[in-house]
């Protein structure tokens, strides 16, 4: 029997997610909720599901799914994705930013532990197959110990943006960030709640000793790099390259790191993200990296975020993890805190009966 899945949520990402639970052989979509009442009814209609919701809370009061994603802005990712957990649901996953207040995320986690729910998050590069291999060699040993690791680019958005950097991050080098030291501007970036426009240069220190710069403005890379003594592995957005070796000139050596291929490249990293969720919830967890993107990954993802900024606000202060102010918040810029709708950017109807995301 195909596992079950609602969808909380339907707008742009919300969609993607129905087109992969609506494709993959091992899951069936029974149930959508969504805020917007035209939208709930296209999207219904679009994917041939009868058993429509105007929220959480009237969906979970008529069914339980196997599984539920929270696909919804971050204001209101907390109190579906606790409702979920106490209605019974055994999986239950989120997408970034997982929300602003520390505190409220620990909520979350904390909800699905005692409700023994797995919680998955959602659209991060660390679950594109490639990484996934790259970060595998590292971890063998393949390349040798990791002597080093930089993150560049670092800016924007750090909560939203930001946080595929960290995920990579701790993924690649097999690490937590354990402190961080930044420096923020523009100066009223760093003013603002929200995280848009901010720019951060700094430090993360890893729990194996590694001291990782990071980089705010441009330079030859924009994402995150990991080396061992003869090997590189650079991650810009995409699929890694790997260096390794020496030219008579001591430049490093790009080699074909020989990936396999995603069952579903049509879905990206999205599909790889659910396609690791569903084996989770049907063999079970023997590694926390078996789960491609966790709940936890969102969490640490905020946590480097909010330390980076209040970091940089106290004059470039070291702040060790996990911070011990759990009031601590970050808040992602209104499109992701309060959704298209809200922010001035609607998605039409039309455009969603005619499955387009612009």
């Amino acid at each position: 029997m195909p596992l079950t899945v609602g969808i909380i949520g339907c707008g742009r990402m919300g969609q993607l997610y129905a087109e992969v639970y609506n494709t993959l052989p091992e899951t069936e979509l029974v149930a959508i909720a969504e805020m917007n009442p035209e939208r709930l009814r296209v999207v219904g209609e679009r994917f041939g599901v009868d058993a429509l919701f105007a929220d959480a809370r009237q969906m979970l009061d008529a069914v339980t799914p196997d599984i539920v994603a929270v696909v919804l802005p971050g204001k209101y990712i907390k109190d579906a994705v606790v409702a979920a957990a106490e209605a019974g649901v055994g999986g239950i996953s989120t997408d970034k930013p997982i929300g602003a207040v520390l505190s409220e995320v620990d909520e979350m986690v904390d909800a699905c532990v005692k409700a023994g729910a797995v919680f998955a998050g959602g659209n991060l590069q660390r679950a594109m197959t490639e990484v996934q291999q790259a970060a595998a060699r590292l971890k063998s040993g393949e390349f040798g110990p990791i002597l080093g690791a930089s993150v560049h680019r670092f800016g924007g958005e750090i909560s939203g943006g930001g946080c595929q950097h960290v995920a990579v991050l701790r993924l690649l080098t097999g690490a937590e960030v354990t402190e961080v030291t930044a420096w923020g501007d523009p100066p009223e970036a760093l003013d603002q709640e929200d995280d848009e426009g901010l720019q951060i240069n700094g430090q993360f220190r890893l729990s194996h000793g590694v001291v990782c710069p990071v980089f705010a403005h441009e330079t030859s890379c924009r994402g995150v790099e990991v080396w061992t003594e003869d090997t590189l592995v650079r991650w810009d957005w995409g699929v890694p390259q790997i260096f390794r070796g020496f030219d008579a000139q001591g430049r490093r050596q790009p080699i074909d790191p020989q990936y396999e291929p995603a069952e579903y490249p049509q879905f990206g990293y999205l599909g790889t993200t659910i396609q690791s969720f569903l084996r989770v919830l049907e063999q079970g967890i023997e590694h926390e990296d078996d789960l491609f993107v966790s709940g936890r990954d969102l969490l640490k993802s905020l946590e480097v975020a909010v330390a980076a900024k209040h970091s940089a606000l106290r004059g470039s202060v070291p702040l060790a993890l996990p911070l011990a102010d759990r009031s601590l918040a970050l808040y992602p810029r209104a499109y992701r805190w309060l959704g298209g709708d809200a922010s001035g950017l609607p998605q039409s109807t039309d455009e969603v009966a005619s499955n387009t995301q612009s």
